[in-house]
């Protein structure tokens, strides 16, 4: 039986590169919701001709999305694509950048396991070599340290309830975004997609920690979280990572918080401060943290760290961001509580025996 060609609606993205977007980046106009719904509900059922779909990206990235655009392209990727699995714990999600890291370590495991020890559930989600860097990620860490990662989405949820830390797979739970794999390829650029896949939220978290290189990126992801109508997140905390990921950067850090009330926020209830890193026990440069092999190494630092074998850079790093973690979640009522709670974890052997039920798993 022939299946009835989709219907949408006014519309198509060469009507949008037209009279909307295509203009150039300080004469181009922004899109309604009803617009954009529109333009990514054909971008995921294929419909637009390839070329035209590269311009609008390029237009797009030109142009730089609104909060209500943004939050329009996560309902539908929501909506038409995302398969979500919710586990009993309400655990922090975090997305970091799914095309991942080429020179530091990826901490996030470490951390995520150390604070799930802790006592505060974890969710970490990526792709496998997502364009357009195509470098290591969550999965690659996952995979070196023998952790099972291509897992459909309701094993993913068993995984948080059994461990407190649970990888969810994009091709499984996120098969509309991974479909256009190799169009954003071929794009050469990031896209809004790189984006909004990272609020994805599989688990129906309730706190998202992400991170960002300026601040004004940071509200501007919250203001898309706030423009979202499907998404279940009632907590942000953003926080200036490493080549973009979620592993905070050591030295003077900004950190943006919502919601927060009262004189330290702002009129969206969003609140910034900064953080010195070295006065919460990592007092390193940047460059302490490269490795050659990202994948390899980070798995390598992360399964020393979590048996209490390192106590250098690394090792304060890992605890650092874990307490990051457990204030995300409000299990600690300040970073330096968090701070404690990672660091008692690792010395009394939790967050070596966490990670050994998530590799049994």
């Amino acid at each position: 039986m022939a299946q009835a060609t989709r219907e949408y609606g006014e519309w198509p993205l060469k009507r949008l590169m037209t009279e909307v977007v295509g203009s150039g980046h300080k004469s181009a106009d922004d899109m309604s919701r009803t617009q954009a719904r529109e333009a990514f509900q054909r971008i995921l059922g294929d419909e637009p001709d390839h070329t035209t779909l590269g311009a609008f990206w390029l237009a797009n990235r030109w142009k730089r999305n609104t909060p209500e655009e943004l939050g329009a392209y996560v309902d539908v990727m929501s909506e038409e694509s995302v398969e979500t699995a919710t586990p009993d714990a309400d655990p922090v999600d975090c997305g970091a950048n799914y095309d991942g890291k080429g020179r530091s370590a990826i901490l996030g495991v470490g951390a995520g396991v150390v604070a799930a020890a802790a006592g505060t559930p974890v969710v970490v989600h990526s792709g496998d070599r997502v364009p357009t860097q195509k470098q290591d990620a969550y999965k690659h860490v996952l995979d070196e340290l023998g952790v099972r990662t291509e897992v459909e989405p309701s094993e993913s949820a068993d995984m948080v309830d059994e461990v407190g830390f649970g990888f969810y797979y994009q091709p499984e739970f996120n098969p509309g975004i991974d479909a256009l794999f190799e169009r954003r390829d071929n794009m050469g650029v990031r896209t809004f997609v790189n984006t909004v896949e990272t609020l994805a939220n599989p688990a129906n978290a309730s706190v998202h920690l992400g991170s960002f290189y300026h601040l004004a990126f940071a509200k501007k992801m919250v203001r898309t979280l706030v423009q979202s109508e499907t998404s279940s997140v009632e907590r942000a905390l953003f926080f200036q990572g490493m080549e973009g990921y979620d592993d905070v950067r050591p030295g003077e850090t900004i950190v943006a918080e919502w919601p927060v009330t009262g004189d330290e926020s702002d009129d969206e209830d969003i609140a910034d401060f900064e953080i010195r890193t070295g006065e919460y026990g990592m007092d390193i440069e940047s460059e302490d943290l490269q490795v050659d092999d990202v994948a390899e190494e980070s798995a390598a630092i992360t399964e020393a760290v979590l048996a209490g074998e390192r106590e250098d850079g690394f090792a304060d790093a890992v605890a650092l961001n874990a307490a990051l973690r457990i204030y995300a979640r409000e299990d600690a009522d300040s970073i330096q509580d968090g701070l404690e709670q990672a660091r008692e974890a690792i010395a009394d052997g939790s967050a070596a025996e966490t990670l050994d039920e998530l590799r049994a798993f």
